[in-house]
């Protein structure tokens, strides 16, 4: 009897024991896996991360459109830093499974109705001249500064700031190169007297390269 007893109670401790065992597993496995990525943003980080997307489309999309205005290889330079700047807050928005604030990827299409306006507004000032194309550069670099500045302060999560960080740096730059180009009153490169190569720009056929602007954004000069 005593053995017979003590045989049932081994065999409840073992199933017990298994039981105790899967549930563990269960919970370790469900502590391993991460929570929704949505629910670790704050609505500011949404919100930021939405409307810089398009605000870098928006610089993105009235640089091309003025690079095909006037010759200047400054615009279109700058329109492809503004689409790496797109492509990193778009990884964001993958990344936290937000639904992502551009519908439309042709230039001069956007969801928010004050970017489109936005868009006209800087196009038509940007085509009345060279200088005013330069100066809808540094107004856009400013507003990108400000609101990534913004968006920085706002963010807490570490992958946020760090994108965020990253582009404030970088409109910095733009902003730069943009501003010297105002003060030394040349941008431009007369048909055949400047070539472009992937590091900048020539200052004129087989004459020595100018200076990068700090991101890759060359500045053509006489």
């Amino acid at each position: 009897m005593k053995t017979k007893t003590l045989t049932i109670t081994l065999t409840i401790l073992a199933i017990l024991a298994g039981i105790t065992v899967t549930n563990f597993a269960g919970q370790q496995q469900r502590a391993r896996r991460p929570l929704p990525a949505s629910v670790q943003l704050t609505d500011a980080e949404t919100a930021n991360i939405l409307y810089m997307r398009e605000e870098e489309k928006l610089a993105r999309d009235v640089y091309l459109t003025l690079s095909e205005v006037w010759d200047a290889p400054i615009f279109a330079n700058i329109s492809e830093s503004e689409q790496r700047h797109m492509d990193a807050i778009e990884r964001l928005i993958t990344r936290y499974g937000l639904i992502d604030s551009i519908l439309d990827d042709s230039v001069g299409a956007f969801t928010t109705p004050a970017f489109a306006d936005l868009y006209h507004q800087y196009v038509a000032d940007g085509s009345l001249s060279l200088e005013e194309a330069l100066a809808v550069g540094v107004s856009i670099e400013s507003l990108d500064i400000t609101d990534l500045e913004k968006a920085l302060d706002e963010a807490s999560m570490q992958a946020v700031k760090r994108v965020f960080g990253n582009l404030l740096e970088g409109s910095y730059n733009h902003l730069a190169a943009f501003q010297n180009a105002l003060d030394t009153g040349i941008a431009d490169c007369p048909a055949g007297t400047c070539q472009m190569d992937c590091d900048g720009c020539m200052t004129r056929q087989g004459g020595r390269r100018a200076g990068n602007n700090g991101n890759g954004d060359g500045v053509c000069r006489r």
